[in-house]
């Protein structure tokens, strides 16, 4: 239950872009900058996340780590301006997260063995994928037929009968080292932090997002250079860097990054298109989303079951040629889109894609990893594809909100027919306004304006705002393309071998 809502407690978000963005008075960037902030802070603080839960009890973590999520569902049901949302949903929700993933692993390690524990480890797998594959459209339906503010709050009331069996979870006692390295970890959160939240300033149009991607880089230099120092001192450090002396861990968290960035392009862009441009509500942009989401997880259960029959290496280069067709093919479509039907053949070939990585990437990576050092390994792959994931979001939902701002000045300042000393509030105007609004919107709110000029706004709206997700559909593409070419390489390694601790970790 807890990873159920823990995967479901985006979608409903990722669905709800125009009702939030409605209901509470704010804009599509600002919804989306939480949506990656709180994927940023779970991938910045994971790695700490576990250490402290190490440190001070794996069940502690795990119940902060529900408590978090609880009062980012209770903000969510209450809330009345984007700073709660960013607050108590992203950044509190972002630090639940960090803290729920590495204790709920490591209890079920130290509670289970054998063929139970990965019996136990399948479930809650099953849970992420089946939540996966059906909260857009559980999301979308509830926030349609009834409120996105009921998802949340049944999302709270979930996490507070999982918190009820609190007594049935047993602790599972550290015995490892107890030394702390504040220093790495410090450097992992300006690491990450500083090139994401670098995007996200820019997308916003404030300052100094050089320095904070200055920054950012730095970090993520300086942390790879002091975990070497730190290892050959004898030192414990936050990250074991031997781990990354096997190429196959290497191999693997590279796919895991690229596969999440193409993944968080795909459901920030596609969400804020549907309900934007063609004015769906949640059903429907829900509805329009399945196709990914259902065939993710199809593709996924199957190519599970057929494991061992072909190479990894071979699935996992499938999978990103199978992203790069169906994220191809939705280049061409967009523009000429007037419902979800249009999307729903390329969506389901990148949704095949995304399944066959899922069911081979975790296994990949961490094969060729030790039973002993597996939970920290798989904390790293966690961490790395989190990271992925909030950059994707945040990348992608920051070149399509560009593109619509830049494009809107662009025609309004070629435009024969809106009055010269008009253009730039116009122009300003559908920044503002018209990324928010469907079309039929828009039209309404022009009803008073000449006809030539109603008809000439919605020319420059109806070409923007399409070609803008044609450019953000750049990114996940991209990033599959990169996939194909790390896959090759991968093809030219020796098979992974079978690895009883890898196949047990969440979401193997």
């Amino acid at each position: 239950m807890a990873m159920f809502v823990l995967v479901v407690d985006t979608s409903i978000m990722n669905v709800s872009i125009s009702a939030v963005v409605r209901d509470v008075g704010t804009t599509v960037s600002g919804v989306q900058t939480a949506i990656a902030l709180e994927a940023l802070v779970s991938a910045a603080f994971i790695l700490i996340g576990s250490k402290l839960g190490d440190l001070f009890g794996r069940k502690r973590a795990y119940l902060l780590g529900l408590g978090g999520y609880l009062v980012g569902a209770v903000a969510m049901t209450f809330t009345t301006g984007l700073t709660t949302i960013v607050v108590l949903w992203a950044v509190v929700g972002g630090l639940g997260a960090a803290l729920l993933l590495p204790s709920m692993q490591s209890l079920i390690h130290g509670n289970f063995s054998g063929p139970a524990r990965k019996w136990v480890y399948a479930l809650v797998g099953a849970a992420a994928s089946i939540a996966a594959a059906v909260g857009p459209l559980l999301g979308g339906f509830i926030t349609t037929y009834l409120s996105w503010r009921v998802a949340f709050g049944l999302e709270a009331i979930i996490i507070l009968v999982v918190l009820s069996g609190a007594k049935l979870v047993h602790d599972a006692p550290y015995e490892g080292e107890r030394t702390v390295d504040p220093v790495g970890a410090v450097l992992s959160v300006l690491g990450m932090g500083g090139v994401v939240l670098g995007v996200l300033v820019w997308q916003e149009g404030g300052e100094s997002v050089g320095a904070l991607l200055v920054v950012g880089l730095a970090a993520l230099l300086g942390l790879a250079r002091w975990l070497v120092v730190r290892h050959r001192a004898g030192r414990p450090a936050l990250i074991d860097p031997t781990l990354f002396a096997a190429p196959l861990f290497r191999l693997g968290v590279t796919q895991q990054m690229l596969q999440q960035i193409a993944l968080g392009g795909a459901m920030i862009s596609l969400p804020i298109f549907l309900q934007m441009v063609l004015g769906y509500d949640a059903m429907l942009a829900g509805l329009s989303i399945a196709p990914l989401s259902l065939s993710m997880f199809a593709a996924a259960l199957l190519a599970g079951k057929r494991a061992g029959r072909t190479r990894p290496a071979v699935v996992v280069l499938a999978g990103f040629a199978l992203l790069v067709v169906g994220v191809a093919a939705l280049l061409p479509v967009v523009p000429r889109a007037t419902s979800g039907w249009w999307l729903a053949v390329p969506l389901v070939v990148a949704g095949c894609g995304l399944g066959l990585l899922v069911s081979q990437l975790n296994n990949y990576t961490l094969s060729p990893i030790s039973g002993a050092r597996v939970s920290e390994a798989a904390g790293v792959n966690s961490a790395t594809g989190s990271f992925g994931l909030s950059f994707g979001l945040a990348l992608t939902g920051a070149v399509m909100l560009a593109s619509i701002a830049f494009g809107f000045t662009a025609q309004a300042d070629a435009s024969d027919v809106l009055p010269p000393d008009d253009k730039e509030q116009i122009a300003r105007a559908l920044e503002d306004d018209a990324q928010v609004m469907s079309d039929a919107q828009l039209t309404a709110l022009l009803a008073d304006e000449p006809p030539e000029i109603a008809d000439e706004v919605l020319r420059i709206n109806t070409e923007v705002r399409p070609r803008a997700l044609q450019i953000a559909l750049l990114v996940p593409l991209v990033a599959g393309t990169a996939g194909v070419l790390v896959a090759l390489r991968m093809r030219r390694r020796p098979d992974p071998q079978p690895n009883d601790a890898a196949e047990s970790v969440l979401g193997g």
